[in-house]
């Protein structure tokens, strides 16, 4: 598919969006492997530039320090063609990333239940948005901000609530082969 143009979306990039224990990296890996696309988790990125860790850099910059090094590692990521980039949960609250997420490359929301996503970050202890006596609590916070921004952004929703990661991979590529069809039937149609 990194070879094959979606009209409108011709970088052969796709972005991977969602909350935190959605398996983005996981799914990532997977479908980048199968789509011929190079694999990049934002991340990781912002924490190899750094040199330090996320949980450093929340610690001595806070979170505004954090999305500040976010949105430039964004901007550059995104500049790029034929990768597939899973972002952090938070990256969609940014304007400017949303713009560069919608403007180059297809945006895939893995849309994980909020019950779901509890069971598998209450015990995380490696997310600095966690460190909080209610975590319970921080999580619902944390869906009911940001579900609605990963819904109007996302060009295609896949339910990741699937304990294997090959299942949602499968979803996925099933949702940009259709994804792929209808825009180019309506460029086809429009021309």
């Amino acid at each position: 598919m990194a070879d094959r143009e979606i009209p409108g979306k011709s970088s052969g990039n796709v972005f991977l969006i969602g909350p935190m224990g959605a398996g983005k990296t996981t799914v990532g890996r997977l479908l980048a492997k199968e789509l011929g696309l190079r694999f990049f988790d934002s991340d990781h990125e912002i924490e190899s530039a750094a040199n330090a860790s996320i949980s450093w850099i929340f610690d001595v910059e806070g979170e505004s320090g954090f999305r500040r090094r976010e949105a430039r590692k964004i901007a550059a990521l995104t500049e790029m063609r034929g990768i597939l980039l899973a972002t952090g949960g938070g990256a969609v609250l940014d304007a400017e990333n949303r713009q560069l997420l919608r403007e180059r490359g297809v945006v895939v929301y893995l849309y994980v239940p909020l019950e779901a996503q509890l069971s598998r970050t209450l015990k995380d202890k490696n997310r600095p948005l966690l460190r909080t006596p209610n975590r319970e609590q921080r999580i619902r916070e944390l869906f009911a901000a940001r579900h609605p921004i990963y819904s109007e952004l996302a060009d295609i929703t896949v339910e990741a609530k699937r304990k294997f990661p090959q299942l949602v991979n499968r979803a996925v590529r099933r949702e940009l082969e259709q994804f792929r069809g209808q825009a180019a039937a309506a460029a086809a149609s429009a021309g």
